[in-house]
């Protein structure tokens, strides 16, 4: 049998304003834990927050470039729209409890594909929802703040609006070995092992307007792979497809490859391993801020020019 190269989501990056309120939305409110603190590596003077469960396992991983003052995007055609997380069966009266306690507006409780879900959106304006199952068995994490039978267990999956569906859809069933799941309307599912964590939709909206980066919109979608083999050999073919995809680069946590896909979403396809645990004990993600070492020297600069952030969980019980 050959080699499934894709296996998953691996994790979900965005855009976003002010670095507090960011930790404070995702650590404090929702509940993740800040695994790594680090920097943009492309814009060391900015930020680059890993959340996700106790490790940071591929699937549970949400990241931010918080940029202070950075103007709001547009959410549209040719991005990714939604970031769906995975909770309990049963927990979205708390969800939504608790999410309104904050000043938050959650919808009331919707269905699709027989999932119960709800949706608001963060500080920024990303658009989040909440799913619940009893499909997902990965182990939660909590500071402490919410009640583990109701804690966020990961990604659920993800959205992808696109005006014309077939190529994406193409590109995913064909080269990067998911599945299609089902269809309901305008919405078709895809995913890679079947299970939540990974379900990658497309919403079919042909006269959509395109969406525009910026503040509360996501930057990239994130695949992963077993290793770089797997990541030099996906990489072949997708540059057989005739897209235009990046050399390996290294990201410390993972090494990763980017392209767009047809509809225009900014994918990419990072290694699983070496993970956050490779500069950091368990006990201790993300407190430390961790810079590559080809940024060690100028740490005393880096750190002058970033705000400290604290996760304040007290605030939020």
């Amino acid at each position: 049998m050959a080699t499934k190269l894709i296996n998953g989501i691996h994790h979900v990056t965005a855009l976003a304003d002010d670095p507090q309120k960011n930790v404070d939305f995702y650590a404090g409110i929702l509940g993740l834990r800040l695994v790594k603190k680090t920097i943009n590596f492309d814009a060391p003077d900015v930020y680059h927050f890993y959340y996700g469960n106790e490790i940071g396992a591929p699937g549970t991983i949400m990241t931010f470039f918080p940029y202070a003052g950075i103007r709001r995007g547009r959410k549209g055609v040719g991005q990714l729209t939604v970031t769906s997380f995975s909770v309990p069966a049963n927990s979205l009266g708390y969800w939504a409890d608790r999410l309104k306690k904050f000043g938050l507006q959650p919808s009331a409780v919707q269905t699709r594909f027989d999932e119960a879900y709800l949706t608001f959106e963060d500080f920024d304006g990303l658009t989040i929802e909440l799913v619940a199952n009893d499909q997902d068995d990965r182990p939660p994490f909590t500071y402490g703040q919410i009640p583990e039978e109701h804690a966020v267990r990961g990604f659920y999956g993800v959205t992808l609006s696109e005006d014309s569906y077939e190529r994406t859809a193409l590109l995913l069933t064909d080269t990067m070995h998911h599945e299609k799941l089902g269809e309901t309307g305008d919405r078709l599912r895809y995913s890679a092992s079947g299970k939540p964590g990974d379900f990658v939709d497309i919403l079919r909206l042909p006269q959509g307007q395109r969406g525009l980066g910026g503040g509360g919109t996501v930057h990239h979608l994130a695949f992963g792979t077993d290793n770089d083999d797997t990541q030099v050999t996906i990489r072949t073919k997708i540059a057989e497809q005739g897209l235009n995809v990046t050399p390996v680069l290294d990201r410390q946590y993972f090494h990763s490859i980017y392209f767009r896909e047809p509809g225009g979403v900014l994918f990419e396809i990072a290694t699983n391993p070496p993970g956050f645990l490779f500069d950091e004990g368990k006990d201790t993600l993300g407190t430390a801020l961790k810079l590559p070492p080809w940024e060690e020297p100028n740490r005393p600069a880096i750190e002058a020019g970033l705000t400290p952030v604290e996760i304040r969980v007290n605030d939020f019980k």
